[in-house]
């Protein structure tokens, strides 16, 4: 079944009918003390959503998110655009880029899923190697002598690398934003795993939307709560595009939905207030203490973590055996009831590199976590 699968999400399906599925980065972790208080007041929050108007809500919403984040620039602004998927943010600006016809350049590895989108509106992307932007001082040229197209297309922190342009603070996204306004490039950001570079204590975030309107370049910035917290897959996907961009996005947006359900705004909002008060301890402490483990109950096994510059929820391993592919081990270990990613999706215009690598979510309860963990070093020693 797995080999004829075509995308990631597919074998994310696959992967909820597991035992131990260590495939979709969906946060499956239980609730920390006070996100147990806020599912203990749903009733309450429910009735304040009826009782509460629409723009209320997705005002409070925005300012909480944007507040947590340290985006003050765009705190009380009108151009953030609200949906509930980060998918759906994705569409309007495939949509976008489709009604322009522009052409993009976007990252590579990354997830599948934004190649897949764009490619079923007509756009299609080539691929720009995440290489190009690990040393700050080469980025400018780089760029220059990689992108031959209208709009750059970037994922920060990535999934599933966890590589961030912050890792050198704001030169690489300052260094990126010349290259584009030089060059007259559209740049549109995923910042979907923003909030795992705000946990982890070497990075958090400066205001890049200082940094961006500061500029005059062209963006569209995507974010979302999706992949956060443990919200049962009730989330908030956020659009905002650079002033000229925003009447034509608001009109694609208006086209593709009204609204986001007014309970999940006002749900939403209490665990983002519920990680300001905290400092994004619940999310850190889950995502660094299981990614740790995994290291530890890995290690000297066919499989090679691959140190992220963000300690992003998912973990990215090396398949040390050359011998040995990725979609071999997958089919190997699914067999024994775990399910991992394989790489050779997140390597969407070329399979083959990603045949090197496998792909672990780390967003999970730590007794289940390390008991999938235990079957999942079983499964890879009897590959070896």
């Amino acid at each position: 079944m797995t080999e004829r699968l075509l995308d990631l999400t597919q074998h994310e399906i696959q992967a909820l009918k597991t035992r131990h599925n260590l495939a979709d980065a969906h946060t499956h972790q239980r609730q920390s003390p006070t996100q147990r208080a806020i599912v203990a007041a749903l009733p309450d929050l429910w009735y304040e959503a009826e009782q509460t108007p629409q723009a209320v809500l997705e005002d409070r919403f925005k300012d909480a998110f944007f507040q947590l984040h340290g985006q003050h620039s765009v705190r009380g602004g009108e151009r953030t655009l609200l949906s509930y998927a980060a998918s759906i943010s994705t569409i309007v600006t495939g949509m976008y880029l489709a009604q322009r016809q522009l052409s993009v350049s976007l990252v590579e590895p990354c997830f599948d899923n934004l190649p897949d989108v764009l490619k079923n509106l007509g756009v299609h992307p080539v691929p720009v190697p995440e290489e190009v932007l690990h040393d700050p001082a080469l980025i400018y040229q780089r760029l220059v002598e990689t992108v031959r197209t209208d709009a750059l297309f970037l994922v920060d922190p990535n999934n599933p690398t966890g590589f961030t342009l912050l890792r050198h603070g704001r030169t690489g996204f300052q260094e990126v934003v010349r290259y584009c306004v030089d060059h007259h490039k559209l740049l549109v950001l995923d910042l979907c795993f923003a909030a795992f570079a705000l946990a982890d204590p070497r990075f958090g975030r400066f205001d890049l939307y200082e940094l961006l309107d500061g500029s005059g370049v062209r963006y569209i910035a995507l974010e979302d709560t999706g992949k956060t917290w443990p919200l049962q897959d009730a989330k908030c996907s956020l659009l905002t595009p650079s002033p000229d961009l925003y009447p034509d996005l608001y009109n694609i947006n208006t086209s593709v939905l009204l609204d986001v359900s007014p309970f999940v705004l006002n749900f939403v909002t209490r665990y983002v207030q519920d990680s300001t008060h905290d400092a994004m301890a619940s999310v850190r402490e889950v995502v660094a203490g299981n990614r740790e483990l995994a290291q530890k109950k890995l290690h000297g096994s066919l499989l090679e973590h691959q140190e992220p510059v963000v300690d992003v929820s998912v973990a990215w391993f090396r398949i040390r055996d050359e011998r040995v592919t990725a979609s071999e081990l997958h089919r190997r270990v699914a067999a024994r009831g775990v399910y991992v990613l394989p790489g050779t999706y997140f390597y969407w215009s070329d399979p083959r590199p990603g045949e090197r690598y496998v792909r672990l979510a780390l967003a999970r309860d730590p007794r289940e976590f390390a008991r999938s963990l235990d079957r999942l070093r079983e499964a890879v020693d009897d590959c070896g």
